[in-house]
């Protein structure tokens, strides 16, 4: 529950609208094929709803559903609430200037990792996202997305940045643990001075923020729990109706997890890529060795 609505954020008030109404639909006895066929609603609509998918949501929408839930008036007051929140405020990611940069799916990731307090993150080639340099990330979208115009570029490199501001937020700065491959370290992304100038960069945010803690899996620990690839976790705070979930994105597509097994078996490879990787000290060393080579 948000117990001040007047501060929260849409994303925030969204994802608790998602799991306050998936359990008073789970409570009532409804599956949500019957749902949909009495309200006469697409199953994607409830779907997006209970998911927090959904850039607004429509208090009318919200109250049809305390109706058939049986929810009683305080609930339904608050769940009410929170929809008028998604329809009077909007996230930094709806601004006409970034919206045009981000695809629906990654929409919804970003209003996940606006309200997570900790996040658990394992890359095995790239610099974690809330690490890197305009520089470095210019060079990897350049890479990526051949043929696209350096305006397109330029929108997508803001967004990256935008997303870092919540590792400095004054109000509960997320707590970022990375997990990164030697591998990382040693491939140039835009050559020696951009990636001498993203190396000092993790350095300087794993020195300076208390709330960033960075581990490098080196080449000698050999084989280890997360080589299937690179995953983030993310958790929510504690209380919350959130539970953890898993994101995972590819080439062309990204998915979240919320399965509770499949999230506790991520949440275990964590824990043991950091029982293998170095320490956050001996890290840094690590870092700064690879900044002296370049």
């Amino acid at each position: 529950m948000i117990t001040d609505i007047e501060s929260a954020t849409p994303a925030l008030c969204r994802l608790h609208l998602g799991t306050e109404l998936r359990q008073l639909r789970q409570a009532a006895g409804l599956k949500a094929n019957q749902v949909v066929r009495r309200l006469i609603w697409s199953p994607s609509k409830l779907t997006r709803l209970e998911t927090g998918e959904n850039a607004t949501v429509e208090p009318s929408d919200v109250i049809a559903l305390c109706d058939m839930y049986g929810a009683d008036p305080e609930k339904r007051a608050l769940l009410t609430s929170y929809a008028v929140v998604t329809k009077t405020k909007r996230d930094w990611w709806q601004s006409p200037e970034h919206r045009p940069a981000i695809s629906p799916t990654f929409k919804a990731y970003l209003g996940l990792e606006a309200t997570a307090t900790s996040m658990y993150n394992y890359e095995a080639e790239f610099v974690p996202g809330l690490l890197q340099t305009d520089a470095y990330v210019r060079t990897l979208h350049q890479l990526m997305f051949k043929g696209h115009d350096d305006e397109e570029i330029e929108r997508r490199v803001a967004v990256r940045m935008t997303r870092q501001e919540v590792l400095r937020r004054a109000e509960l700065p997320l707590r970022f643990t990375a997990v990164i491959n030697e591998a990382v370290l040693r491939r140039q992304v835009g050559g020696p001075a951009v990636m001498r100038a993203q190396l000092e960069h993790i350095a300087e945010v794993a020195s300076s923020l208390p709330s960033v803690r960075v581990q490098v899996i080196p080449f000698r620990s050999g084989a280890h729990a997360c080589m299937d690839g690179a995953f983030t976790l993310l958790r929510f705070r504690d209380g919350d109706s959130l539970k953890p979930i898993v994101y995972l994105e590819g080439l062309v597509d990204a998915s979240v997890i919320r399965s509770v097994a499949e999230v506790g078996h991520h949440e275990e490879a964590f824990a043991d890529l950091q029982a293998d990787a170095l320490g956050a000290k001996e890290s840094l060393g690590v870092i700064r060795e690879a900044m002296k080579e370049l």
